[in-house]
């Protein structure tokens, strides 16, 4: 590519899901108040981007409004970057889900098992394909370089990022917090993560 593309990388602000300690994808959770005062906060002061990519979830595309509301950049639902589906326990808050999901997580960063999932939901391979295909996208879509944000999850983008990135073990231990941008850059070198948060 003839320059260097930096995508701005960021978990949405803080949803009800989280609040409630439920696990898995679960679409519609909504923003909690604290998460629109984040949502608003990282809009004024994330770097200026040319687009905004962000998963189909309205905890994520109402991260992404309000960025866009303040840079006036156009923003495109991407589905692959979507947070880790985990079947039949979808929307569990009961402990044991909770640490499995964690278990299977740290199995996938960690130990490499791509092949573990939670119940009957994504194996860890395909969680890090789509989430890989969806930054691959992304880059085809500016070969040209510039720089563009965007919005996902916690575990989706730890597991995808580790391998993507060649980060593995380092980001274990290191949850992404919400609204908190970090950057992602795409050249003739490769992929790079050259910071993680709480790193």
């Amino acid at each position: 590519m003839d320059a260097a593309l930096e995508i701005i990388c960021l978990r949405h602000a803080e949803s009800e899901n989280v609040i409630a300690g439920a696990a898995g994808a679960l679409p519609e959770a909504r923003l909690t108040e604290l998460g629109h005062v984040q949502a608003a906060a990282v809009a004024r002061t994330l770097p200026a981007v040319d687009h905004i990519y962000t998963s189909t979830a309205e905890r994520a595309r109402r991260t992404a409004e309000a960025i866009s509301r303040v840079q006036g950049a156009p923003i495109t639902n991407l589905p692959e970057l979507a947070e880790v589906r985990i079947g039949v326990l979808e929307g569990a808050a009961d402990p044991a889900a909770r640490a499995r999901t964690a278990e299977v997580l740290r199995a996938w960063v960690v130990d490499g098992n791509l092949h573990e999932r939670v119940a009957d939901g994504e194996t860890g391979r395909a969680v890090v394909g789509r989430v890989t295909a969806a930054f691959r996208t992304i880059a085809a879509a500016h070969g040209d370089g510039g720089a563009v944000a965007a919005i996902g999850h916690v575990a989706s983008l730890t597991a995808g990022l580790s391998v993507l990135c060649g980060l593995g073990a380092a980001v274990w231990g290191a949850p992404l917090p919400h609204a908190a941008p970090f950057r992602v850059l795409f050249d003739d070198r490769g992929w790079r993560c050259e910071s993680w948060p709480g790193r």
